[in-house]
């Protein structure tokens, strides 16, 4: 067994390195403004500060993996990866990202922040922390070869509620909302595919998929997984409350993994824009290569991972390095 996993580690870097280097061939990641190890004079200990505390964090509450992910990926989709998601209200701008959509992990990227301004005070920004924490929990949580994740981004100063609204991909999108507004990214239809496998683990409340089980259950969803859920999830408008559920409710919710695909496939997902990936033949061909070949999935997901946190980043002298994550400097 140990010989057969060192060879799938192996196998996984080996696959990894041709993905990263095809995904940085690319026109769009050749003009790249991130560096590889740019904190390789200004703070050295930066990176493994910020995957020593992530990996803390989650082996104390395993949920909070998915919670770190699904904040990077809401920070890049509303004004590019430059941490405005973690921005909150204040007396002159009452109306910040962080209040338009509930989401975990703020008190995660808080304490990695704290810990490696106790080290390198004013150096490290609050998007690049959230972006190895991101990579950091696809590793803990997920079981992946630890890979690089550029840097150099800085921090934004505007955060406004209404451009979640208009910039994030709905939970009940159909497939061409969803490549559309994926491709407003920079990012194209394959990538769209490989992220979604983050609905491998993390949470959802029962009011953005309530839809599919109300007042019949779905046909493309499976009976059986949808009863199930309907004895969780109440109807919509019967003031019973929105509890939240796994996303992955077959196997370990917990686990960042390929397992999504199989799902997918077999109708146990629950959000309209999951299903929606099976309605072509060529994304449901994507679907099923990622399904049966996790190592493979893996490499695409840290590539996509990569090439999603380039997004309207801030470098240079533009924005600032916020001192802590929830406040700008002035």
């Amino acid at each position: 067994m140990e010989m057969a996993s060192s060879a799938m580690t192996c196998n996984l870097a080996v696959l990894l390195a041709a993905v990263m280097a095809a995904a940085l061939s690319t026109p769009s990641m050749a003009q790249h403004p991130l560096q590889y190890n740019f904190y390789s004079s200004t703070c050295p200990q930066a990176e493994a500060m910020v995957r020593n505390v992530t990996e803390g964090i989650i082996r104390k509450d395993r949920t909070m993996g998915a919670a770190l992910v699904r904040l990077f990926f809401h920070d890049c989709f509303v004004r590019g990866c430059d941490a405005s998601i973690l921005l909150d209200p204040s007396s002159s701008n009452p109306s910040t990202e962080k209040k338009a959509i509930a989401l975990r992990g703020y008190d995660a990227v808080n304490q990695i922040k704290a810990a490696v301004e106790a080290v390198c005070p004013g150096v490290v920004s609050c998007a690049d922390i959230l972006a190895f924490a991101a990579r950091d929990s696809a590793v803990v949580s997920g079981g992946f070869t630890s890979f690089a994740m550029p840097a150099g981004r800085r921090d934004g100063n505007v955060s406004k509620f209404f451009e979640v609204l208009q910039n994030m991909p709905s939970p009940v999108f159909k497939l061409q909302d969803l490549i559309k507004s994926f491709a407003a990214k920079g990012l194209n239809a394959d990538d769209l595919v490989t992220l979604s496998g983050a609905h491998s683990f993390g949470q959802a409340h029962c009011s953005s998929f309530n839809g599919r089980l109300y007042p019949s259950v779905d046909p493309t969803m499976n009976a059986t997984f949808g009863a199930a859920l309907r004895t969780v999830c109440p109807a919509p408008g019967s003031n019973a409350g929105d509890p939240v559920v796994n996303n992955n409710r077959v196997t370990d919710p917990d686990t960042l993994s390929n397992q999504y695909y199989s799902n997918l496939r077999s109708g146990q997902v629950l959000f309209v824009s999951d299903q929606q990936l099976m309605n072509t033949t060529d994304m449901a061909a994507k679907v099923a290569s990622n399904a049966a070949d996790p190592a493979a999935w893996m490499a695409r997901f840290a590539a996509a991972l990569v090439k999603m946190g380039g997004i309207q980043v801030l470098t240079g002298t533009a924005g600032e390095v916020r001192k802590v994550c929830y406040a700008t400097n002035s």
